[in-house]
């Protein structure tokens, strides 16, 4: 297509979508013709009519024509063969589905129902085979490796373990931390990657979400985000002193200022008149003669 000076892929995002596909179909059925684009545009494109009718400014040659029908072909085909695939793992879940129901309450989960079946695929739908869901994120390589010999830290990095899980998490972690829709995730990653950066970050959501859905599977429950949402109570080990909080301040990257002066003023000016009320009249009673 960019032979012919067809550049569908400089204002569609996906050259094979709705309104592209439909363009593309018009071109090949009316080689050589020029045509008004404004019929086969939805009105969601980013792209005005005027760029996309400058974009399909161009001829398609037959030999060109054949090349692309051959393509088009093969790609509803594989989207045939795709939708075949998907409806027989759809029949072979069955005995999995109030596992799969609960997966699908859990962020990131509830678009597409082949996320909890890839889910399911790889660590089972019984929680017996993980003692705790500390097992589980160690077993999907979302926890950072121990490795000390001779009381030297070597390496902190996350194992290779989890090959297939492991990606899929990530992918929907990334996609959590950006929605509103759940506050306790995109919070969280706020908050760790202004320390720790994006990567551990998303791994730490990547766990999350696995500490969710190990309890989820092993007592049978929706997810609940008040867990993650409700107050924790400080305890008293982690008092400090206002000397201390403000060295861990400082140690955070924060300068420390002192009050406006305008504040400091205020209490000068309010306090001086006591003051010296207060030592006219000590003095008035230490020059009292003593009888």
């Amino acid at each position: 297509m960019t032979v012919s000076n067809l550049k569908l892929d400089d204002v569609f995002s996906d050259v094979f979508g709705k309104s592209a596909r439909s363009i593309t179909e018009h071109i090949l059925a009316h080689p050589g013709e020029t045509f008004d684009v404004a019929p086969f545009v939805h009105s969601r494109c980013k792209h005005s009519v005027e760029e996309i009718q400058a974009a399909v400014d161009g001829s398609i040659s037959p030999e060109q024509s054949i090349k692309l029908r051959e393509i088009l072909c093969h790609i509803d085909e594989l989207d045939i063969h795709k939708r075949n695939i998907e409806s027989e793992i759809l029949h072979l879940v069955g005995p999995y589905d109030l596992p799969l129901q609960l997966l699908r309450t859990v962020p990131g989960f509830s678009a597409n129902p082949m996320t909890a079946i890839a889910l399911i695929s790889e660590i089972g739908a019984d929680m017996s085979v993980f003692p705790t869901a500390k097992h589980l994120a160690s077993w999907a390589g979302c926890c950072p490796r121990n490795d000390q010999s001779a009381g030297k830290l070597k390496s902190t990095r996350i194992s290779r373990a989890g090959s297939y899980l492991k990606p899929l998490l990530v992918q929907i972690a990334n996609a959590v931390v950006k929605s509103d829709k759940h506050p306790e995730c995109k919070e969280r990653y706020r908050k760790l990657k202004a320390r720790r950066g994006h990567k551990k970050a998303i791994i730490a959501i990547c766990r999350m979400l696995l500490t969710a859905i190990w309890n989820i599977l092993s007592n049978l429950v929706p997810y609940c985000a008040d867990g993650f949402l409700a107050s924790q109570n400080v305890a008293p080990s982690k008092v400090i002193t206002k000397t201390q909080a403000l060295n861990l301040l400082r140690l955070r990257g924060y300068l420390i200022q002192q009050d406006p002066p305008a504040l400091t003023y205020f209490f000068l000016g309010f306090s001086l008149p006591i003051i010296g009320c207060f030592g006219g009249l000590f003095a008035i009673l230490f020059c009292l003669p003593v009888p």
